[in-house]
């Protein structure tokens, strides 16, 4: 006779059943016997509804932080399907163990798919915020920093590979990283420009401003975008004047950013734009403005004369 658990991992096995989210919550936090039944059921189950279980945990991961299918996750880093493998890593982005660095760097110097080796790369950029916030063992922390070095100096690698590489890498604080990004901003290739903006941000050296506030102009709203939100990373009060220009881009995901922006970098400029934007027609621009200002309470903005650099 079955378990009740055994019943349900049965029925989400039978493609012809409704994948039910009651059923799929039932996997979470599930104990090492209902963990085999489950390894030994899964390669029986088609690929295709591989795929949307596994997709379908992580978004209940999302909305409910109580549910937890790490267990599940890690089994389905060895699927035979990347995609599965690639939404595996994906749920696992909350999971900051550090036994996990070996696999994600195995997974993006090894597996035979860019989607998965890119979410590896990605996966392994969880873990360099661990080593700005020194969190980490220094043995971990130069493990990352060469897989991911060696990443971006691998000619073979795909764009998107060393995109993400580049992205992971950029918290840490290095004259190599620092060239890496350098480098990436030069390329010809448009994605690793893109990615190059995003790791100046991440990158937290001020010494990028010039660059970031020169391709504000840029006819590439994902480079106004990635604009916008490193200058928040920044948070220099010289780019305020320049982000608010921004914020009447033609692409609202751009302005919205903008808005986000200047509620990390703060100063009185910021503040009162923000406040002018409360009046603003759009209601999804408003609330944008009303988060960015209660962004800068908690910083302890409420005042005059407001501090720079709030972050």
């Amino acid at each position: 006779m079955l378990l009740p658990i055994e019943e349900i991992i049965t029925d989400l096995a039978d493609s012809d059943r409704p994948l039910l989210n009651s059923s799929l919550a039932d996997l979470s936090n599930i104990i090492p016997e209902e963990l085999s039944f489950l390894e030994e059921v899964w390669p029986t189950i088609k690929p295709e509804r591989r795929r949307q279980i596994v997709s379908r945990l992580v978004e209940l991961a999302e909305d409910n932080f109580e549910l937890d299918f790490d267990s599940t996750f890690k089994k389905c880093l060895s699927d035979q399907d990347a995609e599965v493998r690639s939404k595996a890593i994906e749920g696992l982005w909350e999971n900051e163990e550090p036994s996990l660095i070996n696999t994600l760097i195995a997974l993006m110097e090894q597996d035979n798919s860019k989607l998965v080796q890119a979410a590896a790369a990605t996966g392994l950029g969880k873990f360099t915020m661990l080593v700005e916030q020194q969190k980490l063992r220094p043995a971990y922390t130069s493990k990352i920093y060469q897989a991911l070095l060696a990443a971006l100096n691998d000619r073979s690698k795909p764009i998107e590979v060393k995109r993400r590489a580049l992205e992971a890498i950029a918290p840490l604080d290095s004259p190599e990283v620092e060239k890496a990004i350098g480098e990436a901003y030069r390329s010809s290739s448009p994605r690793l420009r893109v990615s190059s903006i995003y790791a100046m941000g991440k990158n937290g050296n001020p010494s990028w401003l010039s660059i970031l506030l020169n391709e504000a102009g840029s006819p590439d709203s994902e480079i106004r975008y990635e604009v916008a939100r490193a200058c928040g990373e920044l948070g220099e009060e010289e780019a305020v004047p320049c982000i608010i220009e921004l914020a009447a881009d033609p692409d609202v995901e751009v302005q919205l950013t903008v808005i986000e922006a200047l509620g990390q970098i703060g100063g009185t400029e910021a503040k009162n734009f923000l406040e002018q934007c409360l009046d603003e027609p759009n209601e999804t621009v408003q609330q944008a403005a009303e988060q960015a200002l209660r962004e800068l309470l908690v910083e302890g903005e409420d005042s005059s004369p407001f501090k720079t650099g709030a972050l």
